[in-house]
């Protein structure tokens, strides 16, 4: 890469931004196309993060569900990965910027995906982190485990239920699916561990603000996760708006929970890298792009997955933040660039995005899960398998694929979480330390 701001003629480059499904996608799309690759993200890793919940519930090890990016392209020859952060991107002059490097192109894809929402309550972070990234998972996993062993050495009463009490925030998939591997470690992985408390009295509290769970799946489906939770011992709270939180307490409306551990799974916001852009971003800060997925006035650059608001013009729905849309945008834009590169010159007309439905899924717990596919809804065992079938056949390497069948059936045999460790600073924090 050069300091330049004019990009180079021969061979045709093209800069991707982000190594999750879109961004690999169309990387590999673009494998035996006559164009130079670049494709950037901040982390050296492509992150499969609808299992990502299971390291921050100590399932799985975070390289159980990751792969080194570099590795995924060694024998694609027309690609340099780059371990970077793109700060800005300079649609006139066609460059990006990454720290102080100006890194031109002749095509761009942007594809870095979203981060945590809170509404205007940024300041909530600290006290709920959310799970979108690997960071995030050994987080929440040492905040969880912690909270355990801080209430078997807990003395006092209300303190030791607060440290039992875990509020999550968000009713969509993450939180049904924390909700759930929580209620399984504190009432079936765990309690024989512990000589002084008994961890099945936790309280795991899922709070969403609309009126049923997973509204972006069927009403049966919210139905059926709602039912399940309930049986498994989870409090649900449905039209629960946060409204506050400290140190020791949520707060939803006049009702206040102490409870010492938050998860947030509440909402998303477009990355900042969009507002760069200078053109029109929708109220989470996601693009507003054309129906070929690129940025208005720049036929030449396309923003992909969760960070593209794109409505389908076949069926007049909005294509949601998903895996699956991700990956079908990135095929479709490297289709797009392709047939550019054949002409010699962008198409006067291109087609336009189509997303197909694949269906929609979340576990809920052991042999539980609720399924959408076309118009049949289904859960129970029969969706588990499904989803497990899905999610094993969607990860990137043999290698992950093995290590994740292999640790679900050892689990599904004992009940047992090998990942259950507490990285960082392990110290208690006790209101009135217990005899020993």
């Amino acid at each position: 890469m050069s300091k330049t701001s004019s990009p180079s003629s021969s061979p045709p480059r093209v800069v991707v931004v982000g190594g999750g499904f879109g961004g690999l996608s169309v990387t590999r799309t673009l494998r035996n196309a006559p164009c130079q690759v670049f494709l950037f993200d901040r982390q050296n890793h492509h992150l499969f993060q609808p299992l990502l919940y299971q390291v921050a519930t100590a399932a799985l090890s975070p390289a159980d569900i990751a792969q080194p990016i570099r590795s995924i392209f060694r024998r694609q020859g027309n690609v340099q990965v780059v371990l970077g952060e793109v700060e800005s991107v300079g649609l006139a002059r066609r460059i990006i910027h990454v720290g102080e490097e100006e890194v031109p192109y002749d095509w761009l894809v942007l594809a870095p995906g979203v981060t945590h929402a809170y509404f205007g309550n940024d300041g909530w972070a600290i006290r709920a982190p959310g799970l979108k990234t690997v960071d995030d998972a050994l987080e929440i996993r040492r905040r969880v485990l912690l909270a355990f062993e801080e209430a078997e050495l807990e003395d006092d009463l209300e303190a030791r239920e607060a440290k039992l009490t875990f509020v999550i925030v968000g009713g969509g998939p993450t939180g049904v699916e924390l909700a759930g591997a929580l209620r399984e470690i504190a009432a079936q992985t765990i309690p024989r561990d512990f000589r002084r408390v008994d961890t099945s009295t936790a309280r795991i509290i899922l709070m969403e603000g609309q009126d049923r769970l997973l509204p972006a799946m069927s009403r049966r489906a919210s139905a059926r996760a709602l039912r399940d939770l309930e049986r498994m011992g989870v409090e649900v709270r449905l039209g629960a708006l946060v409204t506050d939180m400290d140190d020791d307490t949520v707060t939803v409306g006049e009702e206040r929970f102490p409870a010492a551990n938050v998860i947030w799974a509440a909402g998303v916001q477009g990355s900042p890298l969009a507002s760069t852009l200078e053109v029109e971003l929708d109220r989470q800060g996601r693009v507003m792009v054309e129906p070929d997925c690129s940025v208005p006035g720049h036929p030449e650059v396309f923003v992909l997955g969760d960070l593209a608001n794109l409505t389908d013009p076949k069926t007049g729905r909005s294509v949601p933040g998903v895996a699956q849309g991700a990956l079908q945008m990135g095929r479709f834009v490297g289709g797009v660039i392709l047939e550019a590169l054949a002409r010699g010159e962008p198409a006067p007309v291109r087609r336009s995005f189509h997303y197909v439905d694949k269906g929609n899924m979340a576990t809920i717990g052991r042999a539980r899960a609720v399924a959408d596919i076309g118009e049949l809804s289904f859960g129970g065992f029969f969706a588990w398998v499904v989803w497990s079938t899905v999610h094993v056949f969607y990860l990137v390497g043999f290698r992950n694929r093995l290590l994740v069948m292999v640790n679900w059936a050892w689990q599904w045999l004992i009940q047992a979480r090998g990942a259950r460790l507490i990285t960082g600073n392990p110290r208690p924090r006790l209101t009135k330390q217990a005899d020993l």
